[in-house]
């Protein structure tokens, strides 16, 4: 079984941390952080085509972080309560009723938890300014930017942050079809009334604008992503927070307070 290294120092009173998806993007920015931080106990990760049921017996983490795939992040997540330990899950594109079986799953257990589809403190804060200027602009558009092995599209930020704009105004939104679309798709996605528009490049990262308009005038709300280091500080948040309490949190939005 392929698994990464584990520091080496007294791990007395540490919290045991695996990482499901250490080989992936992501996953290569965050073991060094679980690594050097001084109370957590860095037990190793689990990659693709490994036995997680087996890893979990032998390495006995009390939390599994995954950033993985859609596919196989709530199989990940589900094995990591069975066992024990707290699903810490970064991984985009889950569904809703996916993310509920999840909570029940851990509530029934005992044990806390979170679904974020994004650990980026500013792409979360970026979410909280969008809805509440929501109700003061008649139309509204999101786009998405991501590197061009990202799964899934729309991401799942682009999907949290049209629910959360839909919902913080009257009568939400309607988005405007062209009168005649030359090529079909063009006008992007349409979720709750919000046109969604996913790019996937070679360079990028992840990067989110939301614009609101009103005649004469456009706010643009944006959050860049220049490195995979962003999403570090919300999943050490979430493993400190989560080994003192048993809540089940829905986006990293809740684990901040941000309402």
């Amino acid at each position: 079984m392929s698994c990464g290294p584990a520091a080496a120092h007294d791990h007395r009173g540490m919290t045991r941390v695996a990482l499901a998806g250490y080989q992936g993007r992501v996953g290569q920015a965050l073991v060094p952080v679980l690594e050097e931080a001084p109370d957590i106990d860095y037990v190793g990760g689990v990659g693709r085509g490994d036995d997680l049921g087996s890893f979990l017996r032998r390495h006995r983490p009390e939390m599994l972080v995954d950033f993985t795939r859609p596919e196989a992040a709530l199989h990940n997540a589900l094995a990591a309560v069975a066992a024990g330990a707290v699903p810490i899950v970064g991984t985009s594109g889950l569904r809703k009723d996916e993310v509920a079986r999840l909570r029940t799953a851990c509530a029934a257990a005992g044990l806390g938890g979170i679904v974020a589809p994004n650990f980026a403190v500013g792409a979360v804060v970026m979410i909280w300014l969008a809805e509440h200027a929501a109700p003061f602009f008649d139309g509204v558009e999101i786009l998405e930017m991501h590197h061009e092995g990202k799964a899934d599209a729309p991401s799942g930020t682009a999907v949290a942050t049209a629910r959360a704009i839909a919902a913080a105004r009257a009568g939400g939104f309607e988005a405007k079809p062209a009168a005649k679309e030359n090529l079909p798709g063009t006008r992007g996605g349409s979720l709750d009334g919000i046109a969604i528009h996913s790019v996937r490049l070679p360079g990028l990262i992840a990067e989110q604008e939301v614009q609101f308009g009103l005649p004469g005038q456009v706010l643009t709300i944006s959050h860049r992503t220049t490195s995979r280091d962003a999403f570090a500080p919300g999943v050490l948040l979430a493993v400190r927070r989560l080994r003192k309490e048993t809540t089940f949190y829905d986006g990293l939005g809740a684990l901040l307070g941000i309402p």
